[in-house]
Formats: C-alpha cells, sequence, structure tokens
C-alpha cells in the first residue's frame, strides 16, 4: 500500500531510530514532499524502506548509494538542506 494518499503513516515512516535521520525526513515531507511528482514519490517511499545504516551512510557521504532513483532522492534531499 502506497503512503502517498496517508500523510500520517508517512510521517510515521519517517521517524527513524537516528536523530540526524529525523531531522532530514520530517521537514523534508513537511515542507517538499506534496510538490513532488508521483514517481518521485514512489521513490522517496522506497527510500523508507531502506535500513537506518544505509540511510546514514547515503546521507553522510560515507557511501553512495548503487541505485541511480534512490542516490538521486538523496540528493535532492540533501539540496534541499543545504539551501
Amino acid at each position: 500500500m502506497s503512503l502517498a494518499n496517508n500523510k500520517a503513516r508517512l510521517r510515521w515512516a519517517c521517524r527513524r531510530g537516528m536523530l540526524e535521520l529525523d531531522v532530514l525526513f520530517m521537514p523534508f515531507v513537511d515542507e517538499a514532499y506534496d510538490d513532488l511528482s508521483e514517481a518521485d514519490k514512489l521513490t522517496f517511499e522506497r527510500l523508507l524502506s531502506c535500513q537506518d545504516p544505509e540511510l546514514f551512510a547515503w546521507f553522510m557521504g560515507h557511501e553512495q548509494c548503487e541505485d541511480a532513483e534512490l542516490n538521486a532522492m538523496v540528493q535532492f534531499i540533501l539540496g534541499r538542506v543545504k539551501a
């Protein structure tokens, strides 16, 4: 089931075990998620299905995600944070 139609479930899925990820995902959902294309929303949901250690490594720049779509979403989120 897609989380796109249920913002409360999406926000719950953004709550992670690491504060560093929470401070990236929660504002992104509140401020930018609604403006994403349907394809990008699905990519973001797929990103949320990844494990916290992977996400942490990608967002902190320790590793690069090999999945091009997920990597593009990581870079998009990081770009919003830096802007």
